[in-house]
């Protein structure tokens, strides 16, 4: 997500603050991830200067105009809230204006150099290395050079910039282990699933359905789905029309517990795992009931793919009553996620298998699939989430109830 930073506050210097601008409803604070600019550099108005990660997304913080970086005061890591200073620049629209903070390094430099005497060590150091440590202000002593002889490079700093090494005093496994610090949203997502473990009743209930008919119909209409819609027909339209479905005939599991209520929601917004770098988040695709299959397949690529790039809203993330998950796509034949607190429900999709099946007293190869649903059982009986697999079973093996909605 881009925003960009709107407290001006032009003095004769002409001094623009960089402030921490609104990061969405009910959100407070956030932490620096990476700064993109250093002080003295010049950046060019709608630049990306900054990136800021809350407990959902990573957001991109843009030049509110072209000129200096000043002086920034808020470091990678720092927790910041919203409309808290971050830093200064002076506008202007020349590159001249910026003043280089180091003198860049002669041509003629070696290629490795010993340590400065201020890192007290022996190890020998890349100039990039070095310059980078210092700057950094990175513990070289810390760090096992992948470099011939030894020699620590460029990339061998970067890395303590989110992994530290540390000393297990055990011997040969002291430079075997590293400490990474984990991320804001790395903390939110195992904050989540031990929450969602310890208030929910969680039991998850098995099926497998045979995949053909879906198989069948998706290579027919194919090539004629994609002229028309600009998208492949895939199989989580399949999954999402049929838990559209399903869900209409068993609230319970598009509810959730609300204190000591239960709240029965009529609308179906669908939550949709995507696994990125940064960690697994579920983007939610709005009133599912209401899209085609192609409205489907291009609502599931279009937040895929900002997932993927970062580029989710706080929006895209909130408000999700029941959740798919694929673990097919990384080859999982089986498991058992996890709910999405507040929802009830999470469906498992696992990998397709080509796998012997009795089908009317003979033997056949199908493409098969085993599908989980976990529930919460403080809301949802038994009877229910069986009930709630069977019928999904039912209609992904005959997608013409899907199409004739029977």
């Amino acid at each position: 997500m881009r925003l960009t930073l709107l407290n001006l506050n032009f003095g004769v210097k002409m001094s623009v603050n960089i402030v921490v601008p609104p990061l969405g409803e009910s959100v407070t604070e956030a932490t620096i991830a990476k700064w993109h600019k250093k002080e003295g550099e010049f950046i060019n108005v709608d630049e990306l200067l900054v990136e800021i990660e809350t407990d959902k997304v990573t957001l991109e913080v843009n030049a509110p105009a072209s000129g200096t970086i000043g002086e920034i005061k808020s470091k990678e890591g720092d927790l910041v809230k919203v409309g808290q200073l971050l830093g200064t620049m002076s506008e202007g629209n020349s590159k001249a204006a910026a003043q280089p903070t180091q003198a860049e390094a002669p041509k003629s430099a070696p290629q490795s150099i010993a340590l400065s005497p201020a890192y007290s060590s022996d190890k020998i150091l890349s100039p990039a290395a070095n310059k980078l440590a210092a700057e950094k202000g990175v513990d070289v002593n810390q760090i096992t050079g992948s470099g011939k002889d030894g020699r620590i490079t460029k990339e061998d700093v970067l890395f303590p910039q989110q992994a530290e090494a540390i000393t297990s005093g055990s011997g040969d496994n002291s430079n075997r282990e590293v400490r990474v610090k984990m991320t804001r949203l790395r903390k939110t997502i195992a904050q989540r699933l031990k929450e969602s473990q310890n208030t929910a009743a969680i039991l998850t209930t098995f099926n497998e359905v045979d995949m053909s008919e879906a198989f069948r119909i998706r290579k027919l209409y194919q090539e004629k789905f994609q002229e028309k819609h600009g998208i492949k027909l895939g199989f989580m339209s399949f999954f999402v029309k049929a838990c559209v479905a399903v869900l209409k005939e068993i609230p319970a599991v598009n509810g959730s517990i609300e204190g000591d209520d239960i709240i029965y929601k009529n609308y179906y917004d669908i939550g949709v795992a995507v696994g990125t770098e940064q960690g697994l988040v579920v983007p939610v695709l709005r009133d599912a009931d209401k899209l085609s299959f192609a409205g489907v397949e291009k609502g599931i690529a279009s937040l895929g793919k900002k997932a993927r790039d970062g580029k989710l809203s706080m929006q895209d993330m909130m408000g999700g009553t029941f959740s798919i998950t694929n673990g097919g796509t990384y080859g999982s034949l089986l498991s058992t996620p996890i709910i999405n607190p507040p929802q009830s429900g999470i469906l498992g999709m696992h990998n397709i298998v080509q796998r012997p099946v009795a089908v009317n007293g003979n033997v056949e190869i199908r493409p098969m699939m085993y599908v989980a649903l976990s529930y919460d059982h403080r809301i949802i009986d038994g009877k229910e989430a069986v009930t709630f697999l069977v019928k999904i079973k039912e209609l992904v093996e005959n997608p013409e109830k899907l199409l004739f909605d029977i």
